[in-house]
């Protein structure tokens, strides 16, 4: 099975102090930090495991600048075959859709089965998983957390409201995207980083995809970021003390006082 699995480099908050910039549209990005989006692990590692079972091999693409690099590599040091960057200066400023887009390029330029993405990555909107399925006419599942490869699909259990687990069969090929949880991401030493260090990562622009310019980057996007702060500290938190008996009791009057409850 061939796989391709889509990375992301971002901040790492474990890492960083994230102070807002002047301007109040984004983070202050000098010294940060950068590290893999942790979705994403989560999905190179399920690509890896599935390869093994089935045989096959497992490429990583991220769209980014040279320093992107860095993450495509430690995801092979990881145990994923092969790297594919996709830089270009038309692509700075691309919304989800725009990435959706370049991606979409990328995928059109292999044959494979499969196509995963992480539920989400540093901003949060859970969008390019959907996005490039639905430009792809491929079938898509989120919040993916069990796969189960069988003869030409792929059963697949999602997480949904409530703590529920919801099972559906997947034509192959198709996108899904990965919750955390769904494996436990192996441990990436300094020999597997040493060995991939020196193989070569091909690089593709706009052209190489055959994506029109036009239709990506900030000229093109249709959701931009207009302001960015941090939300006022409240009040600090109540800790309600007692038995358990006594403490839904203050919590029932307390719902009641604020009008939560009637």
């Amino acid at each position: 099975m061939e796989i391709l699995v889509c990375v992301k480099r971002v901040p790492d908050t474990s890492e960083n102090e994230i102070v807002i910039n002047s301007d109040g549209n984004d983070i202050e990005r000098d010294d940060l930090v950068y590290s893999v989006n942790e979705w994403d692990n989560y999905a190179v590692e399920e690509a890896i495991q599935i390869v093994d079972k089935v045989g096959g091999s497992v490429t990583v693409v991220t769209v980014g600048d040279d320093e992107s690099e860095e993450v495509l590599r430690r995801e092979m040091a990881m145990g994923a075959n092969n790297g594919l960057l996709l830089t270009d200066d038309a692509f700075e400023g691309s919304d989800g859709k725009g990435i959706a887009t370049i991606l979409k390029g990328a995928v059109e330029k292999g044959n494979y089965d499969l196509i995963l993405t992480g539920a989400q990555a540093d901003e949060g909107a859970a969008q390019v998983g959907g996005m490039l399925a639905a430009m792809l006419d491929y079938p898509y599942a989120s919040l993916v957390n069990l796969i189960e490869v069988g003869d030409g699909t792929l059963k697949v259990g999602r997480e949904i409201e409530g703590g529920n687990q919801e099972m559906n069969e997947i034509a192959l090929p198709c996108v899904l995207s990965i919750q955390t949880g769904i494996n436990e991401p192996r441990y990436v030493g300094i020999r597997g980083i040493r060995k991939v260090a020196s193989v070569e990562i091909p690089e593709l622009s706009a052209a190489d995809l055959g994506v029109d310019a036009g239709a990506i980057g900030a000229g093109a996007a249709k959701v931009k970021r207009v302001d960015y702060f941090v939300p006022d500290t409240g009040e600090g938190a109540e800790m309600l003390t007692g038995s358990t008996e006594e403490i839904i009791g203050k919590l029932i009057e307390y719902l009641k006082a604020k009008g939560g409850l009637k």
